[in-house]
């Protein structure tokens, strides 16, 4: 088995079965280690709809699902917050499909679309809980910073700047 990574529209039934499941899995998670207790679902389902993934649409973003076996398995977004800069966002990837190598292909997918759109820094934010999180990006080359947010759920920021795109390499196509 192997995986495939390509752009997908975000409100296609595939991007909104993995937003659902990612965001259902890291809800949960806060709430059962802050308050014993899983994600009440109407909240949930306001949550969810409250945010669609507009900002993941070009020109100026990009939602790219991993597929494992032809199976959407995971995503990563990156969306542009100024010229030089996009946030990468939403990566996921299915729980029992964790650990076959597919975050770091999508978080490096989701690098190549940030330069696409012609960021030269990524950053991103994540909670102390999803130390999985923090520890693969870490082990990419990003580099913790101070907070660029103000998101109350968030605890851990990143960085890491992009290289410009070699002119001698071969490009890669995963779309």
């Amino acid at each position: 088995m192997t995986w495939t990574i390509a752009p997908e529209p975000h409100d296609s039934p595939v991007a909104a079965a993995l937003w659902r499941a990612y965001y259902t899995e890291v809800s949960d998670r806060w709430y059962l280690l802050n308050e014993g207790h899983r994600t009440d679902p109407d909240e949930l389902e306001r949550e969810i709809a409250a945010r669609p993934g507009t900002e993941l649409t070009p020109p100026t973003g990009r939602l790219l699902v991993g597929r494992y076996g032809g199976e959407p398995a995971g995503t990563a977004g990156v969306r542009l917050l100024d010229p030089d800069t996009a946030e990468l966002t939403r990566v996921f990837v299915a729980e029992g499909l964790r650990g076959r190598g597919g975050a770091a292909l999508l978080v490096a997918a989701a690098e190549e679309a940030a330069r696409g759109l012609g960021a030269r820094r990524l950053i991103l934010d994540t909670r102390a809980d999803l130390v999985e999180a923090r520890a693969l990006y870490a082990r990419l080359g990003y580099t913790e910073t101070a907070r660029h947010n103000d998101d109350p759920y968030a605890e851990h920021w990143f960085r890491k700047d992009l290289p410009a795109p070699d002119a001698g390499a071969r490009a890669v196509n995963r779309s």
